[in-house]
């Protein structure tokens, strides 16, 4: 059995992700006085009196919502209502029921699912201010005074939550899922790519640069293992970036890359490799992320005779630092070579986790020696002692040698080369470390 799901729904503005942010005890979910900052589904763990449990944040609930956007956002608030254990309707106290919050709950009574009424921006403490109950003509039981800016009453939203969920029994833990961040700038097909995937409108897609905001997580399970999902928002150069919003999904897409065990560079195939793809992978190489390099949108593509080639001897130029990440060309529309991702997906992931005991190093190392001399300077010689890994994720080798200041860049890289000739270690960086035998 999975773990309850709560999810927290309402009107544009009345303060879910505030409150979400609370009950999850970090700033996950963007927060802006702005209606429409949340856009899809936003999940977190957290636990309350020794119960596991997720909470899903869902963007505003428009009943008579007209454009296409707050179309999906309904849309997205639906499904998450559907699969919820648990619903928590945030109303706005400052402003008392509007008839966007009855036609919510006429919604949330016709789902038959478990709700709790959570009367936000109450933030004075002390007894309960008698408007309050003009909120029970919603008729969804006892109004639940809060202050998600201050923390009050959230104690008592998670007391009820917890006494709503099923039965207890054995939750998995997620901890052999591989997380995976689908990262790239706008409208390169990320979300769709998500989307084909998990076989659902999980993500907002539409032609309309940054429509994704937050890093939509995904859990999604198949033959080929156990995977999270995570949609990101478009990476855009910082000239480009324009306000608060948009500036922290920048900055969250960044997290996404860092909390990922592998990243998913996508490219649009018409596009080739622009100035802002480079600097989009070299976020993944510099986090030392095992990379896979999507080109998308291949079924576009006009195919001649060796054109698949060309494309990549011209994607491994352009990303001529990170020429171990394997590049695939799909169609996030049509499926095409979406199923090989899964299969790299492993690959990559199992090479970044290999260890590579000292010996075998070593011998590889004395052999690397022999074939190429290590370079001198004014009488001196380099002298490479032995070698050691120190972690994964990306591999770490340590080499211990007399003098740090011999130890070439170009000779770091021969011996580099000669560790992924031996082992492989595709589609992850290699992280040298170079210290002197009298280093501590």
């Amino acid at each position: 059995m999975s773990k309850p799901l709560v999810a927290i729904v309402g009107r544009p503005n009345v303060g879910k992700s505030t409150l979400f942010n609370k009950l999850a005890g970090k700033r996950l979910a963007i927060v802006e006085d702005t209606p429409g900052v949340t856009r899809d589904r936003l999940y977190a763990k957290t636990d309350w009196n020794g119960r596991d449990f997720d909470i899903v944040d869902t963007g505003g609930i428009e009943p008579q919502a007209d454009n296409e956007i707050l179309l999906f956002m309904r849309e997205q608030a639906m499904l998450a209502i559907e699969m919820a254990d648990v619903i928590v309707f945030v109303v706005d106290f400052t402003t008392g029921v509007t008839a966007a919050d009855e036609e919510v709950s006429k919604m949330l009574l016709k789902s038959g699912k478990s709700v709790i009424l959570a009367v936000n921006k109450m933030d004075s403490t002390g007894a309960n201010n008698p408007d309050i109950y003009e909120f029970y003509s919603l008729g969804l039981g006892d109004p639940v005074s809060v202050s998600a800016v201050h923390g009050h009453g959230t104690g008592d939203i998670l007391d009820q939550c917890v006494a709503l969920f099923p039965d207890q029994s054995d939750e998995d833990e997620d901890d052999d899922f591989i997380k995976v961040a689908v990262i790239g700038k706008p409208n390169a097909g990320k979300s769709s790519l998500v989307n084909r995937i998990l076989g659902e409108k999980r993500v907002i897609v539409s032609e309309v640069a940054g429509t994704t905001r937050d890093a939509v997580d995904s859990p999604f399970e198949n033959k080929y293992g156990k995977f999270v999902f995570i949609d990101t928002a478009g990476i855009r150069r910082k000239s480009k970036v324009s306000g608060n919003i948009e500036y922290y999904s920048v900055l969250r897409a960044q997290m996404a890359i860092e909390r990922a065990d592998v990243c998913i560079i996508m490219i649009d195939a018409r596009e080739g490799v622009t100035e802002q793809d480079t600097k989009v992978a070299g976020l993944a190489h510099e986090a030392g992320k095992a990379s896979i390099i999507c080109i998308n949108k291949w079924d576009l593509i006009e195919k001649e005779t060796n054109t698949m080639d060309e494309m990549r001897k011209d994607v491994m130029r352009d990303l001529s630092y990170m020429t171990y990440a394997p590049v695939l060309f799909i169609s996030a529309l049509t499926g095409q070579r979406v199923e090989r991702l899964f299969e790299l997906i492993d690959f990559v992931n199992n090479q970044a986790t290999m260890r590579i005991k000292t010996g075998m190093l070593n011998e590889l190392l004395s052999d690397a020696v022999a074939r190429v001399q290590p370079p001198t300077d004014k009488g001196r010689r380099l002298k490479i002692f032995y070698m050691t890994q120190a972690s994964v994720r990306p591999p770490t080798f340590v080499c211990f040698c007399n003098d740090i200041e011999l130890f070439h860049f170009s000779y770091r890289r021969y011996i580099e080369n000669q560790i992924r000739a031996v082992f492989g270690l595709e589609g992850t960086p290699i992280r040298m470390v170079i210290r002197s035998r009298d280093d501590k």
